[in-house]
């Protein structure tokens, strides 16, 4: 009877508080992992421009649950006709389908503390982001859409 008692006193003494929603095993958003960019469309001031980022470039984009990242460059390690590298990244906010980025680092240092709402939508391990983005300062107003594959 006592070692009963004792055993009873130590699983009540041993009670833990419920899990965090995150520790319970139930699902991150959806946004959340490793993406490949494979196609982007801008149209600015009328015209229209889209790039083939399969050929010649890679750039990845990388979301946790409350930053993301961004790293682009060349596939010539910058020998190549046109090279290029560039990075950013920041915090975000998903409301439903608004993502918005808050851009704090970019290679081009006049995208930096600017705000950048897109609508996406994912759909297996396709993710579209498609927005506006304004930069009244440098004279960027585009429309501006990509397409990302999930890299698993």
């Amino acid at each position: 009877m006592k070692k009963l008692l004792l055993l009873t006193t130590l699983l009540i003494g041993c009670k833990t508080e419920p899990k965090q929603a995150a520790d319970q095993g139930q699902d991150k958003l959806p946004i959340v992992g490793t993406w490949k960019l494979l196609s982007g469309t801008l149209i600015e001031k009328g015209d229209t421009a889209v790039t083939d980022y399969t050929k010649g470039a890679s750039f990845i984009k990388i979301i946790n649950d409350t930053h993301f990242a961004f790293f682009n460059h060349d596939l010539t390690n910058g020998k190549g006709p046109s090279p290029s590298y560039n990075s950013g990244g920041g915090r975000y906010t998903l409301t439903d389908s608004t993502y918005t980025e808050q851009l704090e680092y970019c290679t081009d240092r006049q995208w930096e503390g600017h705000t950048f709402p897109f609508t996406i939508t994912i759909k297996n391990d396709t993710l579209v982001q498609q927005g506006v983005e304004k930069i009244p300062a440098a004279g960027i107003d585009r429309l501006n859409s990509e397409r990302y594959v999930r890299i698993k």
